[in-house]
């Protein structure tokens, strides 16, 4: 999980509508949400690794703080915890 904290968040939308979300391989969007504020997003992403995110975040960080969270779809913790 992405959370994204935005420093300018008009600058995020437009490079995000001129550039999209610049994402390199290994890393693949699933979904995300705003608040209703507009200055945090809330996004759910599957990579290879810790390093293909911050390549990904390095495409932003003028605009915005990251913080990383690693996560796992509640079915994967059903599963864990029958062991």
């Amino acid at each position: 999980m992405v959370i994204e904290k935005y420093k300018d968040k008009e600058a995020v939308y437009r490079r995000f509508h001129e550039k999209g979300r610049m994402m390199p391989t290994g890393v693949t969007y699933v979904n995300s949400r705003v608040a209703e504020d507009g200055n945090t997003c809330y996004q759910i992403n599957e990579a290879e690794s810790l390093e293909v995110l911050q390549e990904w975040a390095s495409n932003w960080n003028d605009v915005t703080d990251f913080t990383f969270i690693p996560v796992i779809s509640s079915h994967e913790m059903s599963e864990k915890m029958k062991k």
